[in-house]
């Protein structure tokens, strides 16, 4: 079988080719070149881009093999993420990579802008001496306005504590307590822009956060005040920004990131008291590592199947360690349903009960479905194409939580309907130190059985001689038994019994167990294990 072609659009580190690992064919084009992207997309099951590949509709169709795209970096602007959805194909990307290096950066230009940092050296390289004309200030007890206290503002507000600031801001997303372990003070947007000394922003550019940062909350600002973005262009409004430096309204500002990039005039980048650098948050050698690494790993994951912590277009996100172990319990559940089904499944309730409700536990949706089709279709199977084969289906899906479980400290369990309305389901649970994966009940039998690779499971009218009937033909066939549960309804006058075997049992073998037994159900199911 050939090694998954991973196709490098630009230009990576070292790094990054070696957590790729050797398991794959990789591939490098210059993704810019739109014919050479073409060709190449057409043998990839994963591209790895940066900034200046678009990974757009267009080259999506060129890409019938495509698994996965991964940006090494943060944002995804250049890749048309509905698109990879509708195509079945993870985006990835490296979240947490620039964090440190975006922090730090904001920090510089605090720096920066305090000291006049770069016209002094602007000044100083035209040959001129003008000490007096750079006498700057210090942070020393200033007040430090942060708008967006995620992941980046919470670093800022880690680095500036040491310079004796007040720290004050903005965040509806964020509690009292959060910002009471960062030293920081929670207050109103209108409050923050009229106190702050120096005002950084840290926010995601949405349509709620465009423009911000305008004319009327700069007007707002001390005289003395500075402002800082480096987070995303157009959070502060350009134009507003450019009149209120004009008009002393504010005392100056520093742009990492603009509306354009780079931008179309000079109407900001030629102000005396605007420090710019061209979109630098990231560049730094270990954030670029970082990112490819992160990427890499996240590639590997992909295209192996598995849950992606990263990925942009699959609900979930981080796993809690405690959730984890769920995972290929509840896949292999799925794979258990399927293999109970008798004809098309309509409707499908995943229940969660127990222990882990405590927990975000939403991603073990996609495991069951990614379980249930793995048995179904012939195609790979993965977390995020997983809910576009049950839409494209009309499979209904519902999901449950419950922090009750009266048996077992957690139960997840599979319900849901066929075309003929006849009801299946299947619970498992994991037990002991080990995390041992059990079925615990199939239709409504409860059981306590291990999972095991190939399972026997049918139901037929309790009566006696019936194991002695099976086990004596399993033998005879050389299938060895390697667990056995058997489950009653006494009101029914039937039983279930689910067999462990060590290896597949053969069609004939089955369909001569069912004459010998008189079954009601009979289902072989073989496991697909990763």
């Amino acid at each position: 079988m050939p090694a998954p072609v991973v196709l490098i659009a630009e230009e990576l580190s070292p790094a990054t080719i070696a957590a790729l690992g050797p398991d794959f064919e990789v591939v490098n084009v210059d993704g810019t070149d739109r014919d050479a992207l073409r060709s190449a997309l057409a043998n990839a099951d994963a591209v790895l881009v940066r900034s200046a590949t678009q990974i757009d509709a267009e080259a999506l169709s060129w890409a019938p093999k495509l698994k996965v795209v991964a940006r090494a970096g943060v944002g995804l602007d250049n890749v048309d993420i509905k698109s990879a959805t509708q195509a079945g194909v993870m985006v990835v990307n490296a979240p947490t990579s620039n964090i440190i290096s975006a922090a730090e950066l904001t920090v510089a230009h605090i720096l920066g802008l305090a000291r006049h940092l770069q016209r002094a050296h602007a000044s100083l390289s035209a040959g001129q001496w003008k000490r007096s004309s750079f006498t700057g200030i210090e942070l020393f007890e200033k007040t430090i306005g942060i708008i967006g206290l995620g992941r980046i503002g919470a670093l800022v507000a880690e680095r500036l504590r040491g310079f004796g600031v007040e720290l004050i801001a903005f965040d509806p997303y964020v509690t009292a307590a959060r910002a009471q372990q960062l030293g920081v003070q929670l207050v109103e947007l209108d409050e923050l822009v009229e106190r702050a000394d120096f005002l950084t922003i840290h926010m995601p550019r949405t349509p709620e956060t465009l423009g911000m940062i305008g004319e009327a909350q700069l007007k707002a600002m001390k005289p003395t005040a500075f402002v800082v973005n480096v987070a995303r262009g157009g959070l502060i409004d350009e134009a507003a920004l450019a009149q209120a430096l004009e008009a002393g309204e504010i005392a100056g500002a520093a742009l990492d990131v603009f509306v354009q990039e780079p931008p179309a005039d000079a109407s900001l980048t030629g102000l005396d008291r605007v420090s710019v650098t061209p979109h630098l948050g990231a560049s730094t050698e270990e954030a670029q590592e970082k990112a490819g690494v992160s990427v890499a790993k996240s590639v590997r994951l992909a295209l192996a199947g598995e849950l992606v912590p990263d990925a942009v277009n699959v609900a979930g996100g981080s796993i809690n360690e405690y959730v984890k172990p769920g995972l290929p319990l509840t896949e292999k559940l799925g794979q258990i349903f399927a293999a109970l089904a008798a004809g098309p499944i309509t409707s499908l309730d995943v229940e969660v009960h127990g222990e882990l409700a405590e927990h975000n536990v939403e991603v073990l949706r996609l495991a069951a479905l990614k379980g249930l089709f793995t048995q179904v279709v012939s195609d790979p199977v993965s977390y995020v194409n997983a809910p576009l084969l049950a839409e494209q289906r009309d499979l209904e899906v519902r999901f449950s939580v419950d922090a009750n479980s009266e048996s077992y400290r957690n139960v997840i369990t599979l319900r849901g309907s066929q075309a003929d309305g006849t009801q299946i389901s299947v619970s498992g649970t994991l037990t002991g130190p080990k995390q041992v994966e059990k079925i615990v009940e199939i239709n409504g039998y409860e059981l306590e059985l291990p999972i095991s690779e190939h399972l026997i499971v049918f139901s037929y009218t309790d009566r006696p001689g019936i194991v002695a009937t099976y086990g004596s033909l399993l033998g005879e066939a050389g299938v060895n038994i390697a667990g056995l549960q058997i489950a009653r309804d006494d009101k029914k006058g039937t039983a279930l019994s689910v067999l462990s075997v060590d290896a597949p049992v053969p069609a004939e073998l089955v369909s001569e167990l069912g004459d010998a037994i008189g079954v009601d159900v009979l289902r072989a199911i073989d496991l697909i294990v990763d």
